[in-house]
């Protein structure tokens, strides 16, 4: 994915060899996402497919729309993310832009079968937008990174409000142990990439080299403005919080009991964000259900229900991502030819 930001921020097309292997990955990436639903819905026992649905009504239709509505303000809010990660590393851009390049992106990531992310399309369009390559890579870089290092503080936040969380067996390990090395391994990146010596190690270097240079520009930036920090930081929260609360609306929809309340997504609902990025399936299908299916199950909540849980939820992000069709269609033509 890597590469893929680079190739695009720069306005190159993918090598021969990787865009002979994007067929391959995606035949195997959909195969994998439909082989774990099977397993999920046919042969885990006791599981009736024709529960999955819940009984319609006026609560069912209020929390869906609630659900809907909060899904929509996060992409908002993960806008507004972008847009300070972008004032902090001194690039001043309007809102409405940047929405429109996050709702193409989440059109390419959710709807369409491609391996190629919706990142990969907001870095190439922020790149004709500014004229330069390095700036765009960057702030989508670091801004990834920000939900990284908020997500862990989350869970243990919702463990720290709920002490009956911390005992459910392999669901409260999995989901702290995931936590933990998550928000210890970004610290060890974001401590190492931040030197100065290794920023100017890997200057102007390509691959994993470049990820590692942009970490350390913004690092660097950042440092030098605590409160851009602060404030990309409080926007991040805000945003994961309002998915956290789309994802309880979402639960509620399906008619989940009060057993899964706002602590209990605060624990393990930042755990299903981060195992659903993991590039083996599409769109994250298959591995979402299945950790809701670890993590929610011991509270009481039918296997049914569980799944149902992971597929609203990945509607939701398909409804939402249509949104961003005409973006998607249109929203190509830079402001400006991208500097040479």
């Amino acid at each position: 994915m890597v590469d893929e930001l680079q190739a695009s921020a720069e306005g190159a097309p993918a090598s021969g060899s990787r865009a002979r292997r994007r067929p391959v990955i995606l035949a195997l990436r959909l195969g994998i996402s439909g082989l774990m639903l099977l397993v999920l819905l046919y042969r885990m026992p006791d599981v009736h497919v024709d529960r999955m649905v819940p009984e319609w009504n006026r609560d069912t239709a209020f929390f869906l729309t609630l659900a809907v509505l909060l899904t929509f303000i996060g992409i908002v809010l993960s806008t507004l993310r972008w847009r300070a990660v972008l004032s902090a590393l001194g690039t001043h851009e309007k809102l409405r832009p940047l929405l429109s390049h996050n709702l193409a992106g989440m059109f390419v990531s959710n709807v369409l079968p491609t391996t190629i992310g919706g990142d990969v399309l907001r870095v190439s369009r922020l790149s004709r937008d500014t004229g330069e390559a390095t700036t765009p890579f960057a702030s989508v870089v670091l801004e990834r990174l920000t939900g990284w290092l908020v997500l862990p503080v989350i869970t243990l936040l919702g463990f720290a409000m709920n002490p009956g969380l911390r005992h459910l067996g392999t669901a409260t390990e999995i989901s702290f142990a995931m936590a933990a090395g998550t928000l210890v391994a970004l610290v060890l990146l974001l401590a190492g990439v931040a030197s100065r010596r290794f920023g100017a190690r890997v200057a102007g270097s390509g691959g994993w080299r470049r990820f590692a240079a942009a970490v350390h520009l913004g690092m660097d930036k950042l440092r030098h403005h605590p409160a851009a920090a602060f404030n990309v930081l409080a926007v991040g929260f805000a945003y994961q919080l309002v998915l956290v609360f789309a994802a309880l609306m979402a639960a509620k929809a399906v008619g989940m009991s009060v057993a899964v309340g706002p602590t209990a997504l605060l624990a393990f609902f930042p755990a299903v964000l981060i195992a659903q990025v993991l590039p083996i399936s599409i769109s994250g299908l298959g591995v979402r259900e299945g950790a809701f299916v670890l993590f929610l199950t011991p509270l009481g909540v039918p296997t049914e229900q569980a799944i149902a849980l992971g597929l609203l939820l990945y509607l939701l992000n398909v409804g939402v991502g249509l949104l961003g069709a005409p973006a998607f269609a249109v929203g190509g033509r830079g402001r400006a030819t991208l500097a040479a």
